[in-house]
Order: C-alpha cells, then structure tokens, then sequence
C-alpha cells in the first residue's frame, strides 16, 4: 500500500500504539498478541492488524509481536529515529510552555530556536534558547536551515509569518494560531491544535453524557 493512500485515522493511530507499546516495554512485557494489545486499547485485533499491515508484516502467527521490535519500526515510521529541526515563533506563555515541558527530541524534532515580536520577551530565556527578536528570523534560517516551525502568534500575523517561513525553506507547521496554513499552502504539513474545539468538544462528551443518564 502506497503512504499517499493510508488514511488519516490510521496515522493518527500511530503515535497511540507507540505510547501504548512503551509502556509495555517498561512493564516487561517481550510479546504482545493482537487481541491482548486490542484489549489494552479498546480497539478491536483485527482494526490493529490492519493498521499494522498498511506499512508491513511486523508479528508472527503464533507467537504476536515482538514489542520492543514493533516500537522501534512504529517510531520509524513517524520519523522518530531522526531530529528535524525546528523554530517556535511566539515565545509567551503558550509558546514558553511548548518550549519547557515538550520533550522534542523523543518526537523527532530538535527545537533550536525560538522568536518573538516583544521587547520584553526579546533575550530572556525559554528551555535553553535565547528568544531572538523577529528581524533575525531570515537570517538564522539561511544559516540554520530549520524544517519546521510552532506558530503560537496572533491569527493576524500568521499568514506573513508563514509566507516568510516558507520562503526560508521550513514544510511543517504545529499550527497553535486559528489561521488554516492547508487552505493557503498547499505544499505543506500541517498539524493544528485548536485547544478551544478540543475543550467544547469535551462539553458536549459532558451533556451528552448527562443526557443519556436522564
């Protein structure tokens, strides 16, 4: 199966077996049947199979999957054996909390720098980064060549700054703003976070929760 065809709700499944099979792996665990891991999950064996199969044979009949084996070729397949190199633009509170608690280098990314519009953020630290000013931005890119960026900015400035990143050479986005990079940019990766849909998406989970216990 090409890549171009797997679906998004199987990619999306990924990083879950992932974390699912690590904690296996630090629980003991050296083989793991479909079913069990289905199980643990709440997915059924053969929804897992298949997802698994889109990308290769990984287990043996009869004996499951080998877990530490299994994890090492999911987080190959999410890229996780290499460091791409990536800038945060917008250093305030969300973009200094992505920056102290996200641990980068287990995803696949090596965060090098990060940069913001404000005087007063502007040569304070954040993780281990200096915040640079906005007007370096092209020139750390032409030395630094990052492959990736976190907005945390304004939507009102997303569009230019994008623009400028791409001109930089930068192909993905972890997109925090309500500004639709895929829309605009067809050539692109895009990963938006909207924490606002994600929370009312938990109020209706809440009320439809109540109402089927009326």
């Amino acid at each position: 199966m090409s890549k171009s065809s797997i679906s998004n709700s199987v990619i999306r499944r990924l990083p879950r077996y992932y974390r699912f099979l690590g904690e296996l792996e630090n629980n003991g665990y050296v083989r793991i049947s479909s079913r069990e891991l289905s199980e643990k999950m709440g997915l059924t064996a053969s929804q897992i199979r298949q997802d698994f199969n889109c990308f290769g044979e990984f287990g043996q009949q009869g004996y499951g999957y080998n877990v530490s084996d299994l994890r090492i070729e999911i987080g190959k397949i999410l890229g996780l054996d290499k460091q791409t190199p990536m800038i945060l633009l917008g250093a305030g509170n969300l973009g200094k909390a992505i920056a102290a608690h996200i641990d980068f280098r287990n995803k696949g990314f090596d965060l090098i720098g990060a940069f913001d519009v404000n005087e007063g953020i502007i040569g304070k630290e954040i993780g281990d980064l200096k915040v640079r000013g906005i007007d370096e931005l092209s020139t750390f890119c032409a030395e630094n060549k990052p492959v990736a960026a976190i907005l945390c900015v304004p939507m009102g400035a997303a569009e230019k700054l994008a623009n400028t990143l791409i001109e930089c050479g930068v192909k993905a986005f972890w997109n925090f703003t309500h500004y639709d990079l895929k829309v605009t940019h067809k050539g692109v990766a895009v990963e938006n976070v909207h924490l606002g849909d994600s929370l009312t998406t938990l109020s209706y989970c809440l009320n439809n929760l109540n109402n089927s216990e009326k």
